[in-house]
């Protein structure tokens, strides 16, 4: 399997390569591999679609889970050019990815003006201290949905 995964990641960074010459977005590729064969593709389309949450691990697992007819991957594997961002990180986690391969780590990504560390250090603080406001507005209406949907018999749980 260590050629095959050398293979899958070589693809990856081939993607994140292919996404920059493009001008999709910034250099980085993903693919995710179910059952040793590669299902989904993508690169990061942040600037050209104007979707921040374009990140190539993102577009990969959109494009995994409109395969696959499912919301979970969790026989997948994601190969990716660089670690993932807190936002990808939860998508992986969310969307059951069974294990991750990365090239670049996120020192080499800060090296070229891609930093995360705020976003994990907004994450370590109280809500209350954090530099984008959150403000808790109607709970009770909200909390009346929730019991709505923990009573529902024909729910698909995740």
């Amino acid at each position: 399997m260590k050629d095959k995964n050398i293979l899958f990641m070589k693809q990856a960074i081939v993607m994140a390569e292919s996404g920059m010459n493009s001008n999709a977005g910034g250099p980085f590729g993903a693919v995710i591999v179910k059952g040793g064969k590669i299902i989904a593709k993508g690169y990061n389309q942040v600037t050209s679609t104007n979707d921040p949450t374009a990140h190539a691990e993102i577009v990969a697992i959109r494009h995994a889970t409109q395969r696959l007819n499912s919301f979970q991957l969790d026989e997948c594997i994601l190969y990716t050019s660089c670690e993932p961002c807190p936002m990808c990180l939860g998508a992986i986690y969310w969307a059951r990815i069974q294990k991750v391969y990365f090239a670049c780590n996120k020192k080499d990504a800060e090296r070229i003006n891609f930093d995360d560390q705020f976003i994990y250090k907004e994450l370590d603080k109280d809500i209350q201290k954090r530099s984008v406001k959150f403000i808790p507005l109607m709970r009770e209406e909200g909390l009346n949905v929730f019991e709505k949907w923990h009573q529902k018999n024909d729910k698909t749980t995740y």
